[in-house]
């Protein structure tokens, strides 16, 4: 029996959760999906009760899990905290500590939504890139950092941008693979006209380039790949990437699809463990409402089973049930057009449970 925790977080996050939940729940009752599920706390909430955003038990259960499911953390309540004691904190605490590196972020736009992308439908119709971005390295985890305050000088913030070897050997082998499974093709985004670190970085992906010949490699500067991905997202397959860098691109080509409530992800250690979540944050100006989309949360679940639990016939049921509601005419707030049935997040994630049974 696998193991599955549950972390709601916090806003939106224990909304979309209980939806996909329900389709745990369904594929445990229909599909003999033999789990074990436990609830934690993490985030604004775990901060709010246990007065830290990543409580011990919390790190206790997760790194006895097989594969955890994550809501959102996150809101404006917590921004005076010190940083330590932000919800963001306790993602990246948890990360750090399973040792989440690679971060699979996929954008691809459901052709029932072809409409409600900003781009010209012939842009983006078929579009499936997965970016590949290194997760627990780079600056956001270098040291030293901090704000200096001497006397007599102005405030000077400071970041260290780091990368060994070794890290960045694991992140682009990760990428390779998956591009074997795909179309044999990877771009690989750095800044090395400017950077040390990505003179590095592009040196070992060359490097690993040679162990892979059938894989297309080729290498990109970030701006410009910012640029490609809106003037011809279509070009790019898999996409792997540093940290911040990864951070950034993921977002605007998630918004190529229409909506970031459509768009899972998965973040996984060596031993394919990892934590899925919605990519679409704790949306605390809409928490409570009953109107965010759970299609996100719903499709990692699609990933955790693919990845984390090997199941990936049951993945592809998941996925089905979603094409089937959005065949359907059924849409959340956030992808409504005209013409179709506006539902709410219980009733979308009810909808789901329906075509998977």
């Amino acid at each position: 029996m696998k193991r599955v925790l549950i972390l709601p977080g916090d806003g939106v996050g224990p909304e979309v959760i209980q939806e996909a939940v329900k389709v745990l729940d369904c594929l445990k009752l229909h599909c003999s999906l033999n789990i074990e599920i436990n609830n934690a706390l993490i985030g604004g909430v775990a901060y709010d009760q246990a007065e830290k955003p990543l409580p011990d038990e919390t790190l206790s259960l997760a790194k006895s899990s097989d594969a955890i499911l994550l809501g959102a953390v996150g809101g404006p309540k917590y921004d005076n905290l010190p940083r330590k004691l932000r919800p963001e904190s306790g993602l990246l605490s948890i990360r750090s500590e399973l040792d989440l590196f690679a971060n699979l972020r996929p954008a691809f736009l459901f052709p029932q939504l072809s409409k409600a992308s900003p781009l010209k439908e012939i842009i983006v119709s078929g579009l499936d890139i997965l970016i590949v971005r290194e997760l627990t390295s780079g600056i956001y985890f270098g040291q030293p950092r901090g704000i200096r305050r001497e006397k007599g000088k102005e405030p000077e913030g400071f970041n260290t941008l780091v990368y060994k070897e070794s890290e960045i050997q694991r992140i682009a082998e990760t990428a390779f693979k998956i591009a074997t499974k795909r179309d044999k093709k990877i771009c690989s985004v750095d800044k090395a006209n400017v950077l040390e670190t990505s003179e590095l970085w592009r040196e070992v992906v060359t490097k690993m380039a040679q162990k892979y010949r059938d894989i297309e490699v080729s290498h990109m500067y970030v701006d410009n790949a910012a640029m490609q991905l809106v003037q011809n997202p279509k070009q790019f397959d898999v996409i792997v990437t540093s940290n911040m860098f990864g951070d950034i691109l993921s977002d605007i080509a998630a918004t190529l699809t229409g909506s970031i409530g459509m768009l899972p992800s998965a973040s996984l250690n060596s031993l394919q463990k990892g934590i899925y979540e919605p990519i679409h944050g704790s949306a605390p100006d809409i928490a409570g409402k009953n109107i965010a989309n759970p299609l996100a949360c719903i499709l990692s679940v699609s990933m955790m089973l693919r990845y984390s639990l090997a199941l990936p016939d049951l993945a592809e049921r998941v996925e089905k049930a979603v094409h089937t509601v959005l065949d359907a005419g059924l849409r959340t707030e956030d992808i409504y057009e005209e013409g179709m049935q506006k539902v709410t997040t219980s009733e979308m994630g009810n909808a789901v449970v329906e075509a998977l049974a």
